[in-house]
């Protein structure tokens, strides 16, 4: 229940058009998404893949969000406007971390192991960003829309573009 508390608190700081709680238990997919997706993912480490599957494809049905089971992720998550959002198996996700819709971290087919991006704490990865293969986005980064990323991205930054290209220094 504590998880659950502060996943509905992270909520209604980070979206301003938030009315009340029971708006977002009653509406919010994301929420819907993380909820599941530990569910699953406790499956997951139980080696009971297959179930694990199948509530992470019951979650994509109901939400759009498609979080394999395999995928850490850490605390304070918040996925705004989630539809489209895809995390792979090997995909690390720290605390505090924003995705907006159509954000993918996803993996190049290539790579056997770790597959999938590390993503640091407080990062925001806006709409429509791709982070593909096993990179690391570091701490307290932004990456603007529909930006590519096929490298890893320091701590303390602001990258766009296709490919991703660092434009800012916050420090």
């Amino acid at each position: 229940m504590k998880r659950i508390r502060e996943d509905l608190k992270t909520i209604r700081q980070k979206d301003l058009s938030v009315k009340s709680t029971l708006e977002i238990i009653l509406t919010y997919p994301s929420f819907y998404a993380i909820l599941l997706h530990r569910l699953a993912h406790k499956l997951y480490l139980k080696h009971n893949y297959l179930l694990a599957r199948i509530l992470a494809n019951f979650s994509r049905f109901l939400t759009g969000i498609e979080i394999h089971p395999g995928a850490i992720i850490g605390r304070r998550l918040f996925i705004d406007h989630g539809m489209g959002v895809v995390v792979g198996e090997t995909a690390i996700i720290g605390d505090d971390v924003v995705l907006f819709h159509g954000v993918t971290l996803g993996g190049t087919g290539k790579d056997k192991g770790k597959r999938h991006p590390t993503i640091g704490n407080n990062v925001l990865l806006s709409a429509h960003v791709q982070v593909i293969g096993p990179i690391t986005i570091g701490n307290n980064t932004k990456i603007g829309a529909s930006a590519v990323v096929l490298k890893s991205m320091p701590a303390d930054i602001t990258a766009v573009g296709m490919p991703a290209e660092i434009v800012r220094w916050h420090k």
